[in-house]
């Protein structure tokens, strides 16, 4: 049987690494450009064609992929004037490779069903290098037999691919996960901060965490720039701020209260208002560093 012919959304260095992999594979795909024309030039190069809108893209492939920064942006693709939905046709495939607000999900979910098409959220683990081995931990969810039909293409993108559930799970799980990792990165990073007001070496508070329960592989990417000078974890301030903050939204439409995400949150927001945007979250030890004191 031939290979569904593929129609890609965002091409930042996610997006174009995964059209890499997949073009690599023997897919046919047409992208979508933006300002940015870097990826389509690329992914021409190798063959693949260009769409003039969303919406001619969903007319012309079997399954749609984006992988772009927010639910705005998502909804924009989708709903837009020649936007996916104008295109959609029965039986076709849209998944959300980002990391959006289940709400939304659920939303573009109900209107695809109208159009008799299937929408999977799809969040990513991992890194662009690892999207151009087809390495990356992708976290899906949705119909069944929609996901079991398109987990050859998933396999070619990830190592391990996982189905958690019922549409949004996916996009609910990432955000989680991600509250998770930056509410501990900003613990971290204040910890080595609290240390050098301190005058305790970073070394030695380091051996003396990580040797108890709370090591974690967060821990060392923080570490690996405090101490090392390395930056093991490319994931910027204002993705951190931007993710903390859909966890924050997704509490509220959930009726629930959030604690814990508030202190990460207004961390992350003060240093966004600070010019930190552009900075990686591990750099957030400097930025504490320098303003612990106020």
């Amino acid at each position: 049987m031939s290979k569904p012919s593929i129609g890609f959304i965002g091409l930042g260095l996610m997006g174009r690494a995964m059209v890499e992999c997949l073009q690599k594979a023997g897919y046919d795909v047409s992208v979508l450009g933006n300002r940015d024309r870097s990826g389509v030039e690329e992914a021409l190069s190798r063959g693949g064609s260009e769409a003039g809108s969303a919406r001619d893209l969903a007319a012309g492939n079997d399954i749609v992929m984006l992988c772009v920064g927010t639910s705005e942006q998502v909804e924009s693709r989708i709903f837009g004037e020649d936007g996916v939905l104008a295109g959609t046709k029965a039986g076709q495939i849209v998944i959300d490779f980002g990391t959006s607000l289940p709400g939304s999900t659920q939303r573009i979910g109900a209107e695809l069903a109208g159009k008799g098409a299937s929408y999977l959220d799809a969040p990513l683990g991992r890194t662009p290098a690892h999207a151009k081995e087809g390495k990356l931990n992708i976290m899906c969810a949705g119909d069944e037999a929609t996901y079991a039909q398109v987990k050859p293409v998933l396999d070619v993108l990830g190592e391990n691919v996982f189905h958690l559930g019922p549409l949004g799970s996916g996009h609910t799980i990432k955000l989680i996960n991600n509250f998770f990792a930056m509410t501990t990165a900003m613990a971290m990073s204040e910890a080595f901060a609290m240390g050098d007001a301190a005058g305790i070496p970073r070394e030695k508070l380091y051996g003396v965490l990580a040797a108890g329960p709370n090591h974690s592989g967060m821990m060392d990417f923080i570490k690996s720039w405090a101490m090392d000078g390395k930056l093991d974890l490319a994931f910027s301030v204002d993705n951190a701020a931007k993710d903390v903050g859909y966890y924050r939204a997704m509490a509220e439409e959930l009726g629930a209260r959030s604690r814990m995400s508030g202190c990460a949150s207004e961390t992350l927001a003060e240093a966004l208002q600070n010019g930190f945007a552009g900075h990686m979250v591990p750099e957030m030890v400097d930025y504490l560093s320098k303003h612990l004191k106020g």
